[in-house]
């Protein structure tokens, strides 16, 4: 079944049909008995996932010759490959790709023993991408407009990276090198990630002072400053090297200043602090984003489309983030299905921060060639995909071939 093929089994014909022949479709919705009006006549025939080192994508096949590939977490691949197989691919096997609210609670729930944050709605992110990824192109449409258009075409984004570097960690001067890289590239916007998170808690201040002290001598003044503490400090002492951040080296974010799991010190923190605080890399479904703003009330919230159950979730999560007057600024520092699905979704909502996260294209990850082609990122900014599905063509033989040397 090709597309026209399936357009026809929808009784949708072509565009004009619907427009200029109201009765004909009226006529055609008439034949059909409830239960097949209800059906779109395609069926998920596998599913699979391809585990990488840092990366986990997922293919969906159909019976209509048609495949979707969505990315899931990048955390431990293995074990969240193993739950693509073992636990999603069971429920979709024989489902209706277009009934994905349906499958996205099935494929939670069924897992929801093995954890409801982490490597489950990881692994379901990947699932679900792939079905957006399915039905946009099935229907010939970028998943942006599925999920429903906001007519941007563009939008600016920060140049993040991490401190981390073999094992150790870079210096002061190395950061500055890097920060100032993404200027050269037309960045208007670098964040500095800390990298300490829980274990590493309450290093000493000049830690991360002085590597913001080198990025801003590096940047010049004119250039947006954000710092990521990475969990890395309880609430009084990421309110006294924020207040000196602020007044020394005028940061414009403080992002997760604290444990993920400290609300209450987060509020704290966005209460004595004059720059926005934001948070929502660690909160992987709904709920956990409603108790987020409700009690620790983050300035604007990072939510992400491979950890957060993909962007069936995101996009609820966008919805309720907007009833609070909070913006959304994506987490994410993947480089192709993941900051693809990113976009789509950024596209979809009215309440999407005029900046997002992009840690660039990364060719050091060697995930590129697996892609026929790649997203448009021009002076700073990075083009919403216009093509159908997530606007990625994945090279299917170059995805067996890298998977099977792995």
């Amino acid at each position: 079944m090709n597309r026209k093929q399936f357009l026809q089994t929808l009784g949708l014909g072509s565009a004009s049909m619907l427009i200029s022949q109201p009765s004909f479709v009226h006529a055609a919705q008439e034949k059909k008995s409830p239960s097949d009006a209800a059906k779109s006549g395609v069926k998920i025939t596998n599913v699979k996932p391809y585990i990488f080192d840092k990366a986990l994508y997922v293919k969906i096949e159909t019976d209509a010759g048609i495949s979707g590939w969505g990315e899931g977490d990048h955390e431990f691949t293995p074990v969240a490959g193993m739950i693509v197989e073992k636990i999603l691919k069971p429920v979709l096997v024989g489902k209706d790709p277009f009934d994905s609210e349906y499958l996205w609670k099935e494929m939670f729930f069924e897992g929801f023993e093995g954890g409801n944050s982490g490597f489950v709605p990881g692994s379901v992110a990947g699932a679900d991408n792939a079905l957006w990824d399915l039905k946009g192109k099935l229907l010939g449409k970028p998943v942006s407009k599925l999920l429903g258009g906001n007519g941007v075409e563009k939008v600016a984004v920060y140049g993040s990276y991490g401190r981390r570097k073999n094992g150790g960690f870079k210096t002061p001067d190395e950061m500055a090198a890097e920060a100032a890289k993404f200027v050269e590239q037309g960045y208007k916007t670098v964040k500095s990630r800390m990298q300490l998170y829980d274990r590493d808690r309450n290093p000493p201040f000049n830690f991360t002072y002085d590597c913001i002290k080198a990025v801003r001598k590096a940047i010049g003044d004119n250039i947006e400053l954000f710092v990521d503490f990475n969990n890395g400090y309880t609430a009084g002492k990421a309110i006294e090297l924020g207040l000196k951040l602020y007044e020394h080296f005028n940061i414009k974010v403080v992002e997760e200043p604290v444990s993920s799991m400290d609300y209450h010190g987060l509020r704290q923190v966005v209460e004595a602090l004059p720059c926005d605080v934001n948070a929502g890399e660690h909160e992987y479904n709904k709920w956990q984003f409603r108790d987020l703003i409700v009690t620790g009330n983050p300035d604007t919230l990072n939510l992400d489309v491979i950890k957060c159950g993909g962007l069936s979730e995101c996009k609820k999560i966008a919805g309720m983030a907007q009833a609070f007057e909070k913006e959304v600024m994506t987490h994410n520092t993947r480089p192709t299905l993941a900051t693809a699905a990113t976009l789509n979704l950024v596209g979809s909502i009215t309440n999407a921060a005029k900046i997002q996260e992009f840690s660039g294209m990364r060719p050091e990850m060697g995930l590129g060639v697996l892609f026929n082609n790649s997203l448009k990122f021009e002076d700073g900014f990075l083009y919403i995909p216009t093509a159908p599905g997530l606007g990625l063509d994945v090279n299917d033989k170059e995805m067996e071939k890298q998977k099977l040397n792995r």
